[in-house]
Order: structure tokens, then C-alpha cells, then sequence
């Protein structure tokens, strides 16, 4: 069965289409109005492996912010769509990515139970046009959306630009090992519960 969704989002801040495939190539087009943010984006998209299609047309006038939460917002519910109901899933998924001198560190549990630990300090206020503290908004809007926990740090770095993308790209394989099948369990959801 095919772990596709589609979410249209629109409010009076922001008009967004997200269409997922968690099972695709890592083909990505998204258009955010953002450039920083969508390289983050397509680096998700091609390191977990999931096919993301993003539109977003958000009042940016005002600032990159109700964009780049609503984003997170559509992006989760719309893998929470896909991801249905978790039968045969490995659940969990872990992942250290480096960049350069950065180094990003991402955990996850794909639990039905949103929770976030965000931890990382930048030192500038943007990274191009997008502000460097909304990528924690991103993760927590993305985590709480998808039912997912997730511990994200940056271990340690330099420059912000590597710090975020070795977050992302740490979270974009977490995710992908989280999401994907375990041929022990595939007629269970490994959870003492029944049900995540």
C-alpha cells in the first residue's frame, strides 16, 4: 500500500500544498519563497529517501516566520497521513550526520507521542534570508504534526549554515531508518501497547 499523502493548509498568514511519498527516490520540489529554507527541505527530501513536493505562498512582508511553521504544520500531518498505522515499522531511528566541523545529531521515535529536544546555538540571526531560530520552530512544528519524538542537537560547529544542514540531514536518516520495514514485525506495531 502506497505511504502517499496530500495536504493543502490555507489561513489568512500562508496558502501551502504538501505532497509526500515516504517510500520515493529523495525528489524534491519545493518553492517556499525561502531560498535557505528549501535547500534545508531538499536536503530532507533527499537524504530520507522521501519524494517532498512544498508550495507555499506566506506573508513574508511580515517575516519568514507563519511560513516556516505552517510548512513544519502541513509537512507533519501530512507524514502522519502517510505513515498510517504503523504496522511493521521500525519505529525508531538514530543518526549522526557531520558537515565540514559540524556535526548534527538526530533521534526519533515514531510514537503517536509529539515531543521535541532542541538543542543549538547559532551564532548569527539568519542564515541567507531565513532566521536562524526558526529552524527549531520547523522541527517542533514538523515533530508535533507527525506524532513523532525527536531529539535534535548540533554536537558541536562553526558556521550556521553547516550546523543546520547537519541537523537536517541527521533528521532526514533517522527518519528514513525509523520509517522504514522490519520483516520480524511486519504483521505487528512493536509496541508492548498494540497500538502507537
Amino acid at each position: 500500500m502506497p505511504r502517499t499523502a496530500e495536504i493543502n493548509r490555507k489561513t489568512g498568514e500562508t496558502d501551502i500544498i504538501v505532497k509526500l511519498d515516504i517510500d520515493g527516490k529523495g525528489i524534491s520540489k519545493i518553492d517556499t519563497g525561502i531560498g535557505f529554507f528549501d535547500h534545508m527541505l531538499t536536503a530532507l527530501s533527499k537524504h530520507s529517501g522521501m519524494d517532498i513536493e512544498i508550495t507555499c505562498k506566506g506573508d513574508l512582508y511580515v517575516d519568514g516566520h507563519h511560513s516556516v511553521e505552517d510548512v513544519g504544520i502541513a509537512l507533519g500531518q501530512a507524514f502522519a497521513q502517510a505513515i498510517g498505522d504503523k504496522v511493521g515499522i521500525v519505529r525508531y531511528g538514530s543518526a549522526r550526520c557531520p558537515l565540514d566541523e559540524a556535526l548534527g545529531d538526530c533521534v526519533v521515535d515514531i510514537s503517536g507521542r509529539p515531543f521535541i529536544v532542541f538543542d543549538c546555538e547559532f551564532t548569527g540571526d539568519k542564515c541567507g534570508e531565513m532566521e536562524t531560530q526558526l529552524f527549531e520552530e520547523f522541527m517542533r512544528s514538523f515533530a508535533f504534526n507527525a506524532g513523532i519524538t525527536m531529539h535534535i542537537s548540533c554536537v558541536y560547529g562553526l558556521n550556521d549554515h553547516h550546523k543546520a544542514e547537519a541537523m537536517f540531514k541527521s533528521m532526514a536518516r533517522a527518519i528514513r531508518q525509523a520509517a522504514s520495514y522490519d520483516e520480524r514485525f511486519k504483521d505487528q506495531v512493536i509496541s508492548t501497547k498494540g497500538v502507537l
